[in-house]
């Protein structure tokens, strides 16, 4: 505790500034806007824009079967998936504009496009 003597008012300040950028950081770098739709894509084409004030299930047909997915309180997921590995899956729920599950095997995927986009490394 003796390196706290050694502190000058300037390196409070610094220290202060430091702490409230961070905080201020934050709502900045989770702003996603707010969603408006999902579109489900199926072999790179547009299968079906789903309103997501609407609760809904729809089913997707792809090359290994069906692909169902479900609309419940303004989110989205993927509830199953013919595919080996499931990832698109265990996505989970999807909320927030910008974010997407891609069931590949099966060619269906899920965005939700919305206000203002996050990016991810799928957009750069």
């Amino acid at each position: 505790m003796q390196w706290i003597s050694l502190l000058r008012p300037g390196d409070w300040l610094v220290a202060v500034l430091g702490t409230v950028l961070c905080a201020a950081s934050f709502p900045l770098a989770w702003q996603g806007g707010s969603a408006d739709k999902a579109v489900v894509r199926r072999g790179g084409e547009v299968f079906a824009e789903l309103d997501l004030s609407r609760n809904r299930r729809i089913e997707v047909p792809g090359p290994l079967g069906t692909t169902t997915i479900t609309v419940d309180r303004r989110r989205v997921r993927v509830v199953s998936d013919p595919g080996p590995h499931q990832y698109c899956v265990r996505q989970g729920w999807l909320e927030r504009a910008g974010e997407i599950a891609i069931c590949a095997p099966n060619e269906v995927s899920v965005q939700i496009v919305g206000g203002k986009e996050t990016y991810d490394s799928l957009s750069y």
